[in-house]
C-alpha cells in the first residue's frame, strides 16, 4: 500500500468518526429535548415509547455504527502502514508502528506516519540518494589546446 492510500483511509475514518459521533450526541439530545426519557432525579428510569424516541434510537444506532465502522478502518489504515514501511531499507518506522500498535497505540502511530513518515514509493531502493553533480557555474568551461601541457610549457617533441 503507498503512503496516499493509508492517508487517505486514516483521514476519511477521523471524518466518520466525527459524523458518527455528532450523530449519537444529537439523537440524545434529541430525546432529552423531547423528553423521551422517564427521569426521576437526575437518573433515567424509563424511555417513552414514541416516534421521535425510536428515531433518535434509529439515529444512535447508526451513529454507533458508523464509528465501529470508522474504528476498524482505523486499524486497516494502520496495517497499511505497516505493510508499506516493511517495504523500507531502514525498518525504523517499521518497528516503531509494529510496537505502537501492539501496545494498543496504532492510531497515534498512523497518525505520525501520515504526518511524517515516509513514502516507499518514494525513497530509492538503497535508501540513499545519488551523489549531486559537481557544481558549476553555468558557464562553458575553457579546456587547454592539446599543444599545450598543464604547467603552461610547450610539450616536448
Amino acid at each position: 500500500m503507498t503512503k496516499r492510500t493509508v492517508t487517505t483511509l486514516f483521514v476519511r475514518s477521523l471524518v466518520a468518526f466525527a459524523v458518527g459521533l455528532l450523530v449519537l450526541v444529537g439523537a440524545g439530545l434529541m430525546t432529552l429535548a423531547t423528553q423521551g426519557f422517564v427521569m426521576d432525579g437526575p437518573d433515567v428510569v424509563g424511555v417513552e415509547s414514541t416516534p421521535v424516541t425510536w428515531t433518535a434510537a434509529l439515529l444512535a444506532a447508526v451513529g454507533v455504527l458508523a464509528m465501529v465502522a470508522a474504528g476498524v478502518a482505523q486499524v486497516v489504515a494502520w496495517v497499511f502502514a505497516v505493510l508499506a514501511t516493511a517495504r523500507l531499507e531502514d525498518k525504523m518506522w517499521f518497528v516503531v508502528l509494529l510496537v505502537l500498535g501492539v501496545l494498543s497505540l496504532g492510531f497515534v502511530g498512523t497518525l505520525v506516519y501520515v504526518a511524517a513518515g515516509p513514502d516507499p514509493d518514494r525513497v530509492p531502493p538503497s535508501g540513499r540518494t545519488a551523489p549531486a553533480p559537481p557544481a558549476t557555474s553555468g558557464f562553458p568551461v575553457a579546456t587547454a589546446p592539446p599543444s599545450v601541457r598543464h604547467d603552461g610549457r610547450a610539450p616536448v617533441g
